[in-house]
């Protein structure tokens, strides 16, 4: 099962990563860019996808995925903590704070042996 802790430990992981609070929810950032929000209201981390993939997700998993009209407008998706793949939760982090975080940092990252 997924929680904040699990979360946190996961995206903390990562050079530039923060912990924050926004629009009074938990979530975490790289280069103050916004990468994921725990949704308190249902208990349920918050993911940015494309619209595409959001979509998929919702059709082929709807028991994991699902999203609400606040969140709609969004490429965003939100997953029932206890039914969400812990491979695909690392996998979307990997790909956001790609995608978000300075170039020369992921740089160095890449270049560290794991």
């Amino acid at each position: 099962m997924l929680t904040f802790e699990r979360l946190r430990d996961i995206i903390l992981r990562y050079p530039d990563t923060e912990e924050t609070m926004s629009w009074d929810s938990r979530s975490f950032k790289v280069n103050g860019k916004a990468m994921l929000f725990w949704n308190p209201a249902h208990d349920a981390p918050v993911f940015k996808v494309p619209f595409e993939e959001r979509d998929f997700l919702l059709e082929v998993d709807p028991d994991t995925f699902f999203t609400t009209d606040h969140h709609r407008p969004w490429p965003l998706v939100l997953a029932r903590p206890d039914r969400v793949d812990i491979g695909w939760v690392e996998a979307n982090i990997d790909r956001v704070w790609r995608a978000q975080v300075k170039k020369r940092t992921l740089k160095l990252w890449d270049a560290q042996p794991r």
